[in-house]
Parts: structure tokens; C-alpha cells; sequence
């Protein structure tokens, strides 16, 4: 027998969600994608700059400021960008019971990526 609710489809809708939830997120997943293409492009010449360098160089351009700025706010827009795209391929691709507990971990492990490698790059700043 099929269920019949006697509420009508709009009350059956409400606090499922509005379709304009996923427009913040579509957003700051293309402003950060628009972001990592001169931070890329940035780190790809600067690492061909230092390739034929030696440690000292390499740690010495690390520890100039623009480059310390420049390397933690790539870090930290890309894990960014990375843990959004994920989000939404689960959300759009897992339906059933991994889908919350993957979207936990895919949070956590970007930001846990993230961490290290801004409290990497400010050790090497700051000691180098």
C-alpha cells in the first residue's frame, strides 16, 4: 500500500534543505581554484628557480617572507579547495551508511594536512 501523507508536498520539503545551500560552496570552490593558479604558477617557477640549488639556498628562499606568505596561503587554499571537491563527489556519489564518516575524515585530514605543512613552513622561516 502506497504511503499517503496528508501533508502537502511543500510540507514535506520543508527543513530538507534549500537548493541554494550548495551556492556558498560552489563559489569558494572556484575562487580558490581561481586562487591556486597564480599560487601554482608561483611555486612551479620558484622551484625551477631552485632546482639545480643546494639545501642552504633552497632553506634561504623558504625563509625570505614573500615566500613564506606566499607558500602557507598556498597551503592552506589548496587543502581548502581539496576538502570541498571531495565533499562533493561523496555527497554526489556515496549513499549509504560511509558517507558521513568519510566526509569526517576527508575534513579532518585535510585540515590535519594542512597544519602540518603551514607549521612546517613557519619552522623552516623561523629557524632556517
Amino acid at each position: 500500500m502506497p504511503n499517503r501523507s496528508t501533508r502537502s508536498p511543500l510540507g514535506r520539503a520543508i527543513g530538507l534543505g534549500s537548493a541554494r545551500e550548495g551556492v556558498k560552496d560552489w563559489w569558494v570552490q572556484r575562487i580558490t581554484a581561481v586562487a591556486l593558479v597564480p599560487l601554482g604558477l608561483w611555486l612551479a617557477g620558484s622551484l625551477i628557480a631552485v632546482t639545480d640549488s643546494d639545501y642552504d639556498v633552497v632553506i634561504g628562499w623558504l625563509s625570505s617572507p614573500v615566500a613564506t606568505i606566499l607558500m602557507v596561503l598556498l597551503l592552506v587554499v589548496l587543502f581548502y579547495h581539496t576538502a570541498l571537491g571531495l565533499q562533493i563527489v561523496i555527497e554526489d556519489y556515496v549513499h549509504s551508511w560511509p558517507k558521513i564518516p568519510a566526509l569526517i575524515a576527508i575534513r579532518f585530514a585535510c585540515f590535519a594536512l594542512a597544519i602540518v605543512g603551514v607549521l612546517a613552513t613557519l619552522r623552516i622561516a623561523l629557524v632556517g
